[in-house]
């Protein structure tokens, strides 16, 4: 799977994340998974006429020294469709400015 990984977090940047992720994602269903909500706007081919799969969503993974966007489109209602898939180049810039803007709020040097 593709992803866009930030490793080699201090305790303490980890904290901080984990409290900027609490504050801004819909968490998941294990400890440490955020959803990172893809607006409707950014939908890509794969996800169109796919409304009732929606919403749509990255999956963001926080561990001791690392976080993880995984850069695949997941649907929040089916986890076998074909509106499941790689993000598309507007998908992937959102995702990497999300993570830009936690990395400059948190003021962490990456």
């Amino acid at each position: 799977m593709r992803q866009y990984m930030i490793d080699e977090i201090s305790f303490l940047e980890y904290d901080n994340l984990d409290s900027y992720l609490k504050r801004t994602l819909k968490p998941g269903g294990l400890e440490g998974v955020f959803f990172l909500h893809i607006p409707p706007d950014l939908l890509g081919a794969a996800q169109s006429g796919h409304e009732e799969c929606g919403p749509f969503y990255c999956a963001v993974v926080l561990e001791q020294t690392s976080v993880r966007f995984e850069l695949l489109i997941r649907s929040a209602s089916n986890m076998h469709c074909s509106c499941i898939a790689r993000a598309t180049p507007a998908q992937r810039q959102f995702i990497l400015d999300f993570a830009d803007h936690m990395l400059a709020e948190e003021m962490i040097q990456a």
